[in-house]
């Protein structure tokens, strides 16, 4: 039943996904250009309310849990298993106090109204996988706008989406590329459940009546211990939450 409603509402959902996409596009331009960075954020910040949004034409809930008291004056590195390109709205919006940015590809920069505009100018890192150099020369210098901003960043250290929602194992490059310029950014991990069946048969017909969660977990603090364990760790504990 769930897979019928989608043939009828997954056309709803989608349109109203990419109007809003369309939409914000010049208001980011204008947002951006006039009024700089504050401003710009605070129209990506509305962007991913909208996005969210969307997800309920489908009957599919939200819940995004975090009962940790982050700091506001530290730079943090989000850690968060992959499921579905629909991780990411909520993580934008409900974390937007920590002004986190994303370790996004570098393909995903051009032709995408919005997306590819704020990948572009919002101060994260866009990365080349067939590009070595590249990649951990773009970490290095987020890294450094991270210690100086006070910024925030979110990676998926799986490298790719897990399509039936098993956690894969986490690879820790990323983060060390990240720590070795913002030494004193706090780990947090976040586990995201089951928003991997909201894409089950594909973009068409998206799911329905589908719950997803995502959850802010305990905080690890860097220290000395080496950074593939602690990496292990958060995999560890993202996988007791979702697996």
């Amino acid at each position: 039943m769930k897979k019928f409603l989608g043939y009828f509402l997954s056309p709803l959902a989608t349109i109203a996904f990419l109007l809003m996409l369309v939409i914000f596009q010049p208001i980011q331009w204008m947002c951006y250009n006039w009024g700089g960075y504050k401003v710009h954020k605070r129209s990506v910040d509305i962007l991913n309310f909208f996005l969210v949004g969307t997800y309920y034409i489908l009957f599919n809930p939200v819940k995004f849990t975090n009962k940790q008291n982050l700091p506001l004056s530290r730079s943090i590195i989000f850690i968060a298993n992959h499921q579905s390109d629909f991780d990411i709205p909520p993580m934008i919006y409900f974390l937007r106090k920590y002004h986190a940015k994303f370790i996004s590809k570098v393909e995903l920069t051009k032709g995408i109204p919005s997306i590819s505009y704020n990948l572009k100018v919002g101060g994260g890192a866009n990365i080349d996988r067939k590009d070595a150099r590249q990649s951990i020369t773009e970490l290095v210098k987020f890294g450094i706008r991270m210690k100086e901003n006070k910024w925030s960043a979110m990676i998926f250290p799986e490298g790719t989406r897990s399509k039936d929602g098993k956690v894969k194992t986490f690879q820790s490059a990323g983060v060390a590329a990240l720590l070795k310029k913002c030494p004193d950014a706090l780990l947090v991990p976040v586990a995201i459940k089951d928003s991997w069946k909201m894409r089950r048969y594909g973009l068409y017909p998206l799911n329905t009546f589908t719950p997803m969660s995502w959850t802010v977990l305990e905080p690890i603090e860097p220290g000395k211990t080496p950074v593939d364990e602690l990496v292990k760790q958060i995999e560890e504990r993202i996988r007791a939450v979702v697996d």
